[in-house]
């Protein structure tokens, strides 16, 4: 960067753009939260599965840390967010019927009613899908374009710009 140059992303200005970053972050925190409950509510039947339990655990941490990144504006996690979330809706396509198959005699029942915990599956994989249209089209509007303008400048193309740039005249 040149002396008496600032750096500017003018993407991050755009009112597009602090939209879909905020709808993103929130998915996100909504699909921490969903997996959190998920995990926590169904422990017993998931560690009985075979370890699902952990990956479960994980997915929460991971977009946890993936809405604080989208947070600040680090575009690049977007794409891993949205493989991820592939992932995780296939899991829950798969696996959510089998938690309404538990009502059943000879189960054992977890923290939280295997309906209910199906149920949070099915929102859970359709929030994935959100979450992934929210991610591409977050990673599509360049968020880490950076411009230099000289310091105190204020052209920013309508956030506080004089008219025109010019300085006001007297009459």
């Amino acid at each position: 960067m040149r002396p008496g140059y600032e750096l500017w992303r003018p993407n991050r200005e755009k009112p597009a753009s602090v939209t879909t970053k905020w709808l993103t972050v929130l998915l996100l925190l909504l699909t921490a939260g969903l997996a959190a409950v998920i995990t926590i509510g169904g422990w017993s039947a998931l560690e009985g599965g075979g370890g699902m339990g952990i990956v479960c655990a994980v997915y929460a941490i991971l977009y946890f840390c993936f809405a604080y990144l989208v947070a600040r504006w680090r575009r690049g996690i977007l794409p891993l967010a949205a493989a991820l979330s592939m992932i995780l809706a296939i899991f829950c396509a798969v696996g959510a019927d089998s938690w309404f198959a538990r009502d059943k005699s000879g189960f054992s029942e977890a923290g939280l009613s295997s309906s209910v915990v199906g149920v949070l599956v099915i929102i859970l994989a359709l929030v994935q899908l959100v979450v992934i249209v929210a991610a591409l089209y977050g990673f599509n509007q360049g968020w880490n374009i950076e411009e230099e303008r000289p310091i105190g400048n204020g052209e920013d193309y309508g956030a506080g710009s004089s008219s025109g740039g010019a300085t006001p005249q007297p009459a």
